[in-house]
């Protein structure tokens, strides 16, 4: 039968977010419902509140999620059982689309998401989940394809925040930037995503990871996950900081963890010749971007968006759990606070302020 839960819901642009009972259905062929255990609050569920994602309200919330899978549909459930301890990802690979048929599976064009809707039991309007997940709610019904299973020793808290932020700035410096044992990197935006491609960088092997900010805090954070020098961007040109503490020749990579036209100029300007330029920071859709042409070719190296971390779900979601676990990839320090369905608005104005890396709804 179909079960009523609690669930954050954006009912319009720009407004305040509200916990209300929303209505999940039983899982159809080749859906999972999934009882959530810890969700992080993401910029990309306050991007959903202001409309700068789309404008299909009302939104169910939340998407950086851990939990348990509770039942499922007929069909093809991608080899889940009730029971398993799951991440939920927002690429559950198609295999049919033009990216998988070239197996470039990291790029598939044609994700999966549940076919049927969950909905508010106040109006019956049917909900839009961000990102095809909807996690700020005790249960959740998604495609079996999104739930990636994962050891269950580890903390859900930690482990929901690889289904987003996580691996979105770990895969900008491993899987995008290609990060090699040696190089320079430069991290221009010390929040979660830019923290964990510091952490990224450092896992590959990186000798000289340098972390770029406004903000001292910040700063000083980013060295628990790796950076070995600091740039506050207020006080000094972080171009020309970047090139100093490289030989004067700039990063090997540079990721822009930022996403708007003034920091990815500073991080195409802060490249070694032939270096790469990672964009993970999601721009604003007004965003308009003006540079000079000539330098494209004289520079040569590569500009690339990385989308979702250029990840396999299957792939590296277990290998990052299993790296928290042995104490090589520092998750835990992620999680700044936990906090309750009812906090989630609040939450994102300690967002807004940087006052937390990651708040983590429990349930």
């Amino acid at each position: 039968m179909p079960q009523e839960v609690r669930g954050v819901v954006s009912r319009e642009k720009g407004k305040p977010v509200t916990v209300e009972t929303i209505v999940v259905p039983d899982p159809g062929p080749g859906e999972a419902v999934v009882k959530v255990q810890a969700c992080g609050v993401c910029h990309t569920d306050l991007h959903y509140r202001e409309g700068n994602i789309e404008d299909a309200y009302p939104f169910l919330l939340g998407h950086e999620a851990a939990g348990v899978v509770e039942a499922l549909g007929e069909g093809d459930v991608q080899g889940l059982e009730v029971g398993d301890y799951v991440i939920l990802n927002w690429r559950a690979v198609c295999g049919v689309c033009r990216a998988c048929r070239k197996g470039k599976h990291h790029l598939c064009f044609d994700t999966h998401n549940a076919a049927q809707s969950m909905t508010l039991k106040e109006t019956g309007e049917e909900l839009k989940p961000a990102l095809g997940i909807g996690a700020f709610a005790e249960k959740t019904l998604v495609h079996s394809g999104q739930c990636t299973k994962v050891n269950p020793d580890i903390d859900p808290a930690q482990a929901g925040l690889i289904g987003c932020g996580i691996m979105a700035g770990a895969g900008a410096a491993i899987n995008t930037g290609e990060v090699k044992r040696g190089e320079t990197v430069a991290v221009i935006g010390c929040g979660g995503v830019g923290d964990a491609a510091i952490a990224g960088a450092a896992l590959a092997g990186a000798t000289t990871i340098i972390a770029v900010d406004t903000e001292d805090r910040k700063l000083e954070w980013a060295k628990g996950f790796g950076a070995t020098h600091g740039v506050n961007a207020k006080n000094e040109d972080p171009v020309e900081r970047i090139r100093e503490l490289t030989d004067g020749f700039g990063a090997d990579v540079v990721v822009d963890a930022v996403g708007i036209p003034a920091t990815w100029k500073q991080a195409f300007e802060a490249r070694d010749l032939a270096g790469r330029l990672v964009l993970v920071g999601v721009p604003a859709p007004d965003m308009k971007l003006e540079a000079d042409f000539q330098p494209f070719f004289s520079h040569g190296g590569s500009l690339r968006a990385s989308w979702y971390g250029d990840c396999l779900p299957s792939r590296d979601f277990p290998m990052l759990v299993d790296l928290a676990l042995q104490g090589r990839f520092p998750l835990d320090k992620f999680v700044t606070e936990r906090i309750s369905l009812d906090d989630v608005e609040q939450s994102f104005e300690k967002m807004h302020h940087g006052d937390v890396l990651r708040s983590v709804v429990i349930l």
